[in-house]
């Protein structure tokens, strides 16, 4: 298999110092798998995933970046699409990025964000700041010129958007599913918050696909984690 796998990436216009990097992560993956889970690649599943991340990052200091990286290629090569998304995921957690800009969420009023950014509200921390509570909420409303309930709206899409991987458009699905704040994501368990994902987007031509298995469950693990910074 690692001669497809190599002959894959190349496909892909990896370069050769990029393949010997992903071929030697999925080395040590295949290796944590053989000694600590007693399993190939093909059988891995979430925990086994998350059990490698940890195991990489027992040092201090230590990231699992590196190693994810190349598991994405690898679950894509394998077409083992729960696992590539979940890395993803688990990637841009380790990933120092800027705060996400209110304007790249989805169905927001471009007169709304010219109005934000007018305020100096330009991403989610600048929302999560002006609108923690309901009197933040209302000041802000005034100030910017904006109604209340799209103060909310947005404030909710921010909150959400503090889980990796619930950014633009996963956080409209889960807005617009009715899973709108992280307390509510963090009391559903996976199948049923699935089934209703996949119900909602069919129902309503949603222009998105409901999030993977993976990927749901790991969003409720981190949400019943984060700090709750937005009183409702």
């Amino acid at each position: 298999m690692e001669n497809d796998f190599r002959e894959f990436l190349k496909r892909g216009g990896r370069s050769l110092s990029a393949i010997k990097r992903v071929l030697a992560y999925v080395e040590e993956f295949t290796g944590f798998l053989a000694d600590q889970r007693d399993r190939d690649p093909e059988e891995a599943d979430q925990g086994d995933l998350e059990a490698f991340v940890a195991k990489i990052e027992e040092e201090p200091k230590a990231s699992a970046n590196g190693h994810l990286w190349g598991l994405v290629y690898f679950f894509d090569f394998t077409d083992n699409l729960e696992l590539k998304s979940l890395s993803r995921v688990l990637r841009e957690e380790r990933i120092e990025r800027r705060p996400f800009p209110v304007h790249k969420f989805r169905g927001l009023d471009p007169a709304v964000i010219d109005k934000l950014a007018a305020a100096g509200i330009k991403h989610v921390k600048h929302v999560l700041a002006a609108g923690a509570t309901p009197q933040r909420r209302d000041d802000l409303a005034a100030r910017a010129g904006v109604p209340e309930d799209v103060i909310l709206e947005i404030v909710k899409l921010a909150d959400l958007a503090r889980i990796p991987g619930l950014k633009g458009i996963r956080a409209r699905l889960y807005l617009e599913a009715g899973v709108d704040t992280v307390e509510k994501l963090a009391a559903w368990e996976a199948e049923p918050l699935r089934d209703l994902l996949v119900e909602f987007v069919d129902r309503t031509g949603f222009d998105g696909i409901a999030a993977l298995p993976a990927e749901i469950r790991f969003s409720i693990s981190v949400a019943k984690n984060l700090p709750k910074i937005v009183r409702y």
